[in-house]
């Protein structure tokens, strides 16, 4: 298939687009290399698949209405992948408009491509996030999720809707994935096990919210890559038992459905530094500190329906998922 992903630099698009480089798929990648963290990271992601025969490297801001629409009717992907978004939570309370522009009038413009060009399935990225204020665990896509505790929530949520809306009104079939707290080796310099690597290595202290007691559904970048591909390769259909007196929020009499990513076992915040103490071999200075604002306690996947529908349930524990990362960064940063 022609596969066109948004975010190709990314974390999560740049391993995507290896996965489907290697099984003989064609890859169309978007990104706009944003400075948001290390652009040279980004590059060097980038240039994994740069040189691959079957990888087309397209530079495009989302919310540039005639490149994106350009892009899709020059190269008109059987599939498309939405991965680019604007990320964080806390910097959603410093720099609201770029959530809005990237995440919702960049997305719209992705709905458009889809909609005018004959995709035959749009996958995209939403966040554990979206959860807010719930506090019923495990976390479910037949949950109500109208309490949003940050403007990034929002605007994943606001991608969900519009999502269904382009499913309802054009019959484009779409899936939604909540990601969870997502690590490994390519990572993010803005997330925790980044930052904390960084600092425990330099033997500067490291910010712990919440007094480590948050817990984290973390899951490992191989084992969202694996959802996002089974997702992507099952074509989403109405529910014939949807029923509008008693709407269920994870799927719709149109081709939509949610599915949570999550790796199912919370680790206490604290563990997880742990563990990655034990894989530096040196301890780390905690600066305690209250739970942010935007923060949520706890995240917690019910996979159910992931594993109903594609037969997959992450499963690298955080053991072996920061052994990697570490790995990875001393070998990348030659540390």
């Amino acid at each position: 298939m022609k596969i066109l992903i948004t975010g190709a630099a990314g974390f999560i698009g740049s391993a995507l687009a290896l996965r489907l480089l290697e099984r003989g798929d064609e890859v169309v990648g978007i990104d706009n290399l944003n400075d948001y963290y290390d652009v040279s990271l980004k590059q060097a992601r980038l240039a994994r698949t740069a040189e691959h025969p079957r990888f087309t490297d397209l530079r495009i801001d989302l919310e540039d209405r005639a490149a994106v629409a350009e892009a899709f009717a020059s190269h008109r992907p059987d599939r498309v992948v939405n991965l680019a978004a604007q990320a964080g939570v806390r910097y959603s309370l410093e720099n609201p408009h770029a959530y809005v522009d990237t995440n919702v009038v960049g997305f719209v413009n992705v709905l458009e491509g889809c909609r005018h060009n004959g995709v035959e399935h749009l996958v995209y990225a939403s966040s554990s996030s979206v959860y807010g204020a719930n506090t019923r665990m495990p976390f479910s896509v037949h949950d109500n999720v109208d309490h949003p505790v940050s403007l990034y929530a929002a605007t994943k949520k606001a991608n969900e809707l519009m999502a269904h809306t382009y499913s309802h009104l054009y019959r484009l079939p779409v899936t939604g994935l909540r990601f969870f707290t997502v690590y490994g080796p390519w990572g993010r310099p803005d997330m925790a096990l980044f930052k904390f690597t960084r600092n425990i290595l330099e033997g500067k202290p490291i910010d712990v919210f919440n007094y480590g007691r948050h817990r984290r559904d973390f899951t490992y970048i191989d084992d969202i890559v694996e959802g996002v591909i089974r997702t992507l390769d099952r074509i989403p259909e109405p529910n014939p038992e949807w029923n509008g007196d008693a709407p269920d929020p994870g799927s719709s009499n149109a081709p939509y459905r949610l599915y949570n990513i999550g790796n199912n076992q919370p680790v206490e915040l604290m563990h997880y530094i742990e563990v990655l103490e034990d894989c530096l071999g040196r301890k780390a200075e905690k600066n305690l500190l209250p739970l942010q604002p935007g923060d949520v306690p706890d995240t917690y996947a019910n996979v159910e329906d992931l594993v109903r529908d594609v037969g997959y349930k992450p499963a690298t524990p955080v053991e072996e998922g920061v052994r990697n990362f570490v790995d990875w960064y001393r070998d990348f940063y030659k540390v």
